[in-house]
């Protein structure tokens, strides 16, 4: 971990690691992608790299990612989600963005929920703030029914990961820590994208 002189935590992104991953994912959202789509998809991922590896080396997700991902999201339902003739044009990308926003709202809300539960049972923090404003964009990206997936994509990383580090030896008990964020980030932008190619 990076300190600064205050003894601060560093919560900027490695640059090298946010370009080289950063580039590779744009080219992979403009190759298959159409523009609108490739480019929210090029900024979620670009979030979502920053947010994994800070989280990975600080366990913090900075409040640029986590509430940034989450503003984008909504801005992103604008543009990107399809036109319903039901309600015109001019209508409904506003529905389609309030909606992208009350699944922000009750996801995060559902992640505190299970945060404050798990503290009060266990006595201890279980997930940060940082892993509930990040549900938040999950809820802000993804439609409804994506959402579980996502999650279950990220324990699921997160299971094999902790059952690697103990195949290497290492000492893991119940109050051992681990940066949910770092899974949760790109399995936020890998559910957006196959979402996004399979539309």
């Amino acid at each position: 971990m990076t300190n600064f002189g205050n003894g601060a935590l560093d919560l900027r992104p490695n640059l090298a690691v946010l370009t080289g991953a950063g580039g590779a994912l744009a080219l992979l959202s403009a190759a298959f992608l159409s523009w609108p789509v490739a480019i929210a998809s090029t900024v979620l991922g670009i979030l979502m790299i920053a947010g994994a590896e800070v989280d990975a080396r600080t366990y913090l997700l900075p409040d640029a990612v986590t509430i940034g991902a989450t503003v984008a999201g909504i801005l992103a339902a604008l543009l990107i989600d399809p036109i319903d003739p039901w309600f015109g044009p001019l209508l409904d990308p506003w529905l389609a963005s309030g909606s992208a926003a009350a699944r922000a709202i009750g996801c995060a809300a559902a992640l505190a929920l299970l945060r404050s539960s798990y503290a009060r049972m266990r006595g201890r923090e279980g997930l940060g703030f940082g892993d509930v404003k990040l549900a938040a964009a999950v809820g802000a990206w993804l439609p409804l029914d994506a959402i579980p997936l996502c999650f279950a994509l990220a324990a699921s990383a997160a299971l094999v990961s902790v059952l690697f580090a103990q195949l290497r030896g290492h000492a893991i008990e119940r109050a051992t820590r681990l940066p949910f964020g770092a899974f949760l980030c790109p399995s936020l932008w890998l559910v957006f994208y196959a979402g996004a190619l399979a539309s």
